[in-house]
């Protein structure tokens, strides 16, 4: 009844996981393409009913000092209420994984976290992953109200720092310049300075750019004021959303508004385009003033919107030494506040 087979087509692909409510950037056919070229391989696995395409899943292999491991981010894409469908394509991914010698095989769905669903990853035999994959927690923006009403809807002084910055006359420009990424790369070092994280590559981002300019789907937002770049921004375009992916800024943008300029003209820009929603990205899972991502919870709260939960990471266990890797990744999880 179910078979399932390795998907080359592009368009094949991405037509599915365009028509699919879960659709996320993270299965998007450039999202493998990128790993692709960073060196990873990649399975790009369908699920038939017949000749039907049922579901996908893009598996990438990771090779880290820990362990070698496959990952799966907002996805698999699958009717998750189907247990025979799900048994099946874990099935399939699990011989994947263990051909490729990997020690386990990590999940993020891109499904609202419910007692149903963690109750569905738990009967295909997965566990709660000691660490996350990509953002769980986000907050997102409807964009369906005028440019006005959105305003309106704002925090006070989130509306007041928009406008300030324009009357200051902070310039936001989009730019598709590859340059610009090595902006993005510095301002990127500040922020990681300041907030006591492990930055992206330069490579890491100037190969993800690329990869999604070729198809439009993503964009530059950069924010000078007299002649100074204050804040820059990847923006990524997919499906119904606009994602704030990669950002980075400057120490003075304290004194200057420019985050909230630039956040402004990428909401308007994915008005623009017709999409439904305006992705923030990660927020903190608690209101723990505390918490080490507490301000920048607080500035994207400020722009109006609604909190949303997506099942957490989830392992498929394949090899025993696995349990070495839980330990490490549990204790690194304490040690970052994580």
């Amino acid at each position: 009844m179910w078979s399932t087979k390795i998907i080359d087509n592009q368009r094949v692909w991405e037509n599915f996981v365009l028509a699919s409510p879960q659709a996320s950037f993270l299965q998007s056919w450039n999202w493998g393409e990128f790993h692709r070229k960073l060196g990873h391989k990649v399975f790009r696995l369908g699920l038939f009913q017949g000749e039907k395409l049922a579901g996908v899943g893009q598996l990438i292999k990771i090779s880290a000092k820990r362990a070698t491991y496959c990952e799966c981010p907002g996805g698999p894409i699958i009717d998750w209420e189907n247990h025979s469908a799900v048994t099946s394509f874990f099935a399939a991914i699990r011989t994947v994984a263990r051909q490729e010698k990997t020690v386990f095989v990590r999940i993020r769905p891109n499904v609202l976290k419910t007692p149903a669903s963690l109750a569905q990853l738990k009967q295909v035999g997965l566990i709660k992953a000691p660490m996350h994959l990509h953002a769980e927690t986000t907050w997102v923006l409807d964009l369906s109200p005028s440019a006005a009403e959105l305003l309106q809807a704002m925090r006070k002084t989130t509306r007041y720092s928009i406008k300030k910055a324009l009357q200051l006359g902070v310039e936001v420009v989009q730019s598709v310049a590859e340059e610009d990424v090595q902006t993005l790369f510095n301002l990127q070092l500040q922020v990681a300075q300041r907030r006591h994280f492990a930055p992206f590559s330069q490579r890491y981002l100037l190969t993800q750019f690329q990869t999604f300019k070729a198809d439009n789907q993503i964009q530059l937002f950069k924010v000078s004021y007299k002649g100074k770049v204050l804040a820059i921004a990847f923006i990524l375009f997919y499906a119904q959303e606009a994602v704030y992916h990669y950002a980075g800024s400057s120490d003075e943008v304290k004194f200057i508004p420019a985050s909230f300029a630039l956040q402004w003209q990428a909401i308007l820009e994915a008005k623009r385009r017709g999409l439904s929603r305006y992705n923030f990205w990660g927020i903190a899972n608690t209101d723990n003033p505390r918490h080490r991502f507490a301000g920048v919870t607080l500035f994207k709260k400020g722009f109006g919107g609604y909190r949303v939960d997506y099942l957490p990471a989830h392992d498929l266990v394949i090899k025993a030494n696995y349990w070495l890797v839980y330990f490490f990744e549990t204790l690194r999880r304490k040690l970052r506040r994580l």
